[in-house]
């Protein structure tokens, strides 16, 4: 996504061909493109994502050339570079400020010896990072060669922003001094505890906040994947639902992939995990609520009562700050994207990652009801460590 900074463009119709890449100008709508075609069949694998970079970094230039020749100047070009758009707006407006969104750099760890580390220690991020799902080195190759991409963009950029201190530090030393860390925030105002909020579950079950005679754990995630310790999450869940015989579970996420890649043996994470833990569970409070429109994301999050946020050590998730500015009982991974917003139980309670028995024990604690003072009130209290922990 690119944004000009006091340009006036006229907008253009939607496009009804398939999603792309948007260019998106202030007071203007959007100028839609794509690249004019794809990359090559026989691009070797390590270069298919710099050749799709390039692709559309050439369109978005086109597009920027035709603006120049109509003597548009913008003052700031502020983009993500994830996926090329801005490789060659310097090309074309040599004298404007590019601002680029920093989100993440890729890093690999050494292979040798990545079995006996302490996952709960582990100093490296996400690749590698699950014992489940090992890398091999054509993987290390491929990423390698996709930092070339954002090597590229750090050196193009004027100044660079990432949304969490973790996240900056991810980049290479030499261009750390580009970077400033502000994290592009959360809606607070439109979040926070509703102790009369109710939740209405497809087969019809109501579930309301604050219920002790029906406690709801929550789980959201773009897509349910093992980034998001999804498969952690569904083994921890027999054991919780033994001990907790009126818990129900709400489970919000795609069945697609946004990060990592599918299963081998199933079609999704989703039907993986089922059949390996689904006949342990009581499907009448298990439910799968898919992707949702936001206002019922926004009421699961004030029904829950221990909320699951699970990762990789990786881009810390938008539902982790929301769950915190709702008031929820967050039972975290302790993992260090996630320890720069949470601290044991004083944010949430924290659990080693990839601990199945653990995150149970933690789980079980979590669905306790508050012992003293309103609940609402204490919600309340948690929920305002999110703006002091992000400033």
């Amino acid at each position: 996504m690119l944004r000009f900074t006091d340009l006036p463009l006229p907008s253009r119709p939607r496009s009804r061909r398939r999603p792309t890449r948007t260019a998106i100008c202030h007071r203007a709508g959007a100028i839609r493109y794509k690249p004019h075609r794809p990359v090559g069949p026989k691009q070797h694998p390590y270069l298919r994502r710099m050749e799709d970079a390039v692709l559309h970094g050439q369109a978005v230039a086109r597009i920027l050339l035709q603006l120049k020749k109509s003597g548009w100047r913008p003052d700031a070009i502020l983009a993500h570079p994830g996926w090329g758009e801005t490789l060659y707006a310097k090309d074309v407006f040599p004298d404007a400020r590019l601002v680029h969104y920093c989100e993440w750099y890729y890093n690999a760890p050494p292979l040798d010896g990545l079995d006996q580390v302490d996952r709960a220690n582990w100093p490296y991020a996400d690749i590698g990072f699950d014992p489940e799902l090992p890398v091999e080195f054509d993987d290390l190759a491929r990423i390698r060669s996709w930092n070339a991409l954002h090597l590229l963009n750090l050196n193009n950029c004027d100044v660079g922003i990432s949304p969490t201190h973790w996240q900056k530090a991810q980049h290479p030393q030499a261009y750390l001094d580009k970077i400033v860390v502000a994290h592009e925030g959360i809606d607070t105002e439109n979040l926070g505890p509703d102790p009369h909020a109710v939740f209405k579950t497809p087969s019809g079950e109501v579930l309301k906040a604050n219920d002790p005679n029906k406690p709801v754990i929550t789980y959201v995630a773009r897509n349910l994947e093992p980034y998001r310790g999804f498969h952690t999450f569904m083994r921890a869940l027999p054991a919780v639902q033994k001990e907790h015989k009126n818990a129900h579970v709400l489970i919000v996420g795609g069945d697609d992939v946004s990060y990592g890649s599918r299963p081998k043996d199933a079609k999704s994470w989703k039907a993986k995990m089922l059949a390996e833990v689904g006949g342990q569970l009581d499907p009448t409070r298990t439910h799968f609520l898919g992707k949702v429109p936001y206002a019922d994301y926004k009421r699961v999050l004030q029904v829950s009562s221990a909320h699951v946020y699970l990762t990789y050590p990786f881009v810390l998730s938008w539902s982790c700050l929301e769950a915190m500015a709702t008031g929820c009982q967050l039972v975290a991974g302790d993992v260090s994207p996630v320890r720069e917003v949470i601290a044991h139980c004083q944010q949430g309670l924290l659990v080693p990652p990839l601990q199945v028995p653990t995150l149970a024990a933690e789980l079980k604690q979590g669905l306790a009801p508050v012992q003293s003072g309103d609940a609402t009130g204490a919600y309340r209290e948690r929920a305002t460590c999110v703006t002091s922990n992000l400033t």
